[in-house]
């Protein structure tokens, strides 16, 4: 039976993570030997983007913090089986933008739900189906947000976006805590350094981790 190889992208807003992942997927097609996949939490399936819509609308200004916390879950799992599973079970690399772990950083410690009680919630949802690595692209809350200011349109800001600085520290402690907490599946990356470095630290971790993917 096939087993592929499961890589989640992590970071606070503000990390980067969408440009990297624009240049980092394309290199990993071209040199992988098995299919490379990319998908996105919330979302990566229609079922998970409604929800997605549902969270990140600004207009959802009185969602509770817990019921946004579900919503998360409930996206994961319908993610997971319906499109995850499935690639990983015909041997693809699956390369996810965020999983499990921003749930623990933004609801866990961000809304201040306790990360125990969100990774209580995620355990039934994916069913111990944990990232086989984690790249955590690390930036400092005040350079993210700065970042974010300069680089989107206030009509294109999220509810996550408009946060306080406080919760995005929050958010950005807890990453940090977490990969602490899991050095054996979690490496950081420091997301301060310009675009092409970091595109290529993140192509060299995945090459040196998993060299028999590539030809």
């Amino acid at each position: 039976m096939k087993t592929g190889i499961f890589i989640s992208i992590e970071g606070p807003d503000g990390a980067g993570k969408t440009s990297v992942l624009q240049e980092l997927l394309p290199r990993l097609q071209a040199a992988a030997k098995v299919t490379v996949m990319s998908t996105r939490e919330p979302g990566g399936i229609p079922i998970s983007e409604k929800i997605r819509q549902i969270i990140l609308d600004p207009g959802n200004s009185e969602m509770d913090k817990r019921t946004e916390a579900l919503l998360y879950a409930a996206a994961r799992r319908q993610h997971l089986v319906q499109k995850i599973l499935p690639a990983l079970a015909d041997g693809q690399l699956v390369v996810c933008d965020r999983f499990v772990d921003s749930s623990l950083a933004y609801q866990g410690a961000g809304r201040r739900i306790g990360i125990e009680a969100v990774a209580e919630i995620n355990a039934f949802a994916i069913e111990d189906k944990y990232p086989d690595l984690t790249l955590y692209l690390d930036v400092d809350s005040d350079t993210g947000l700065e970042r974010i200011r300069k680089g989107r349109k206030s009509h294109e800001l999220d509810r996550l976006d408009v946060e306080s600085p406080e919760f995005h520290q929050r958010v950005r402690h807890a990453y940090l805590q977490i990969l602490a907490d899991n050095p054996d599946r979690i490496i950081r990356v420091d997301a301060r350094e310009n675009i092409a470095d970091v595109v290529e630290t993140c192509y060299s971790i995945i090459k040196e981790k998993y060299p028999d993917l590539f030809n």
